[in-house]
């Protein structure tokens, strides 16, 4: 893939490029956060839980809460 440095030059590629050219097998979802945090959650957990949670959390480049965040919407279906 290009390197595109700016909004426009990725417009311009995505309308002209020939994408089936490229190997996007490595590509996984993203994801983005866009409604506020509003509410808190303050819980206490036993230090390997906490390990093993930051450990997942670092196999998948995000930090630690945002991980916690996930499994919990992921559950509740949001």
């Amino acid at each position: 893939m290009p390197s595109l440095r700016s909004d426009t030059d990725a417009e311009h590629f995505v309308d002209s490029a020939d994408l089936s050219q490229y190997d996007l097998s490595g590509f996984q979802p993203a994801s983005f956060e866009f409604e506020p945090k509003s509410a808190a959650l303050t819980m206490r957990l036993p230090a390997p839980l906490l390990e093993a949670l930051k450990r997942k959390a670092q196999a998948q480049g995000i930090p630690y809460t945002r991980y916690v965040r996930r499994l919990l919407e992921k559950d509740v279906g949001l």
